[in-house]
């Protein structure tokens, strides 16, 4: 920076207490557009459309909302380096687990009803971000965390780790919102409330990608 002149940056800690007032606006909004307008959700029901909601509940509140916090950690929670990583591989593990349920959920839905699998746009890059994710969580519990694994080994990983992190965590954020554009299209909806709530959820979801990626680009401190 030049002698006198003004420094224009900033920590990462009010970014990560944002992104934490859109993770409780997101859930809020998508639980009450699944409980009001679209009968609530279950694995085994009569209402098919309740096997369905599953899906947008565990992959938005589940694998969207915990692969944010998972990127956060390192910003948002003050503890040692070692027990941030631990949160971090716990995070993305739920995010994991929630994804494959919300997989699972949607081609139960689809076979109960004798839907076609895997036919849009948001199926390819959805399934592909799943597969993609695992992948991602594998590499990086043995190359960080198993014990055996070579420290120049470790350093040589790190930036692509990091890089193919954040791409796969925007392929998360492409498939939520073209799911939501892809369901207030096969619901036909025009301008209701639950139009809006829908558009709302993925306005609020771009805005937690945006400052989820600003928080990794800012320092944790001034």
């Amino acid at each position: 920076m030049v002698k006198g002149g003004y420094s224009y940056q900033m920590s990462a800690a009010p970014v990560t207490v944002f992104v934490h007032l859109l993770v409780i606006s997101i859930v809020t909004l998508t639980l009450v557009w699944l409980l009001k307008f679209r009968e609530g959700f279950a694995f085994k029901s009569h209402v098919k459309a309740k096997i369905f909601n599953l899906h947008p509940l565990l992959m938005i509140l589940g694998f969207l909302i915990f692969s944010g916090e998972a990127i956060i950690v390192y910003k948002a929670i003050p503890a040692n380096r070692k027990a941030q990583k631990v949160m971090h591989l716990i995070l993305h593990f739920i995010a994991l687990v929630a994804g494959i349920l919300g997989v699972y959920a949607v081609f139960k839905f689809h076979h109960e009803l004798h839907i076609p699998h895997m036919y849009t746009l948001h199926s390819w890059i959805g399934l592909s971000t799943i597969c993609l994710f695992g992948l991602q969580w594998l590499l990086g519990f043995f190359t960080f965390f198993y014990p055996r694994a070579e420290s120049t080994r470790r350093a040589s990983m790190a930036p692509w780790h990091a890089f193919f992190g954040i791409v796969i965590f925007f392929m998360t954020l492409v498939t939520a919102e073209t799911g939501l554009a892809q369901k207030f299209i096969f619901l036909g909806l025009r301008r209701s409330q639950e139009a809006l709530m829908i558009n709302f959820t993925g306005l609020l979801i771009l805005l937690f990608g945006i400052f989820v990626g600003l928080s990794v680009i800012l320092p944790r401190r001034n």
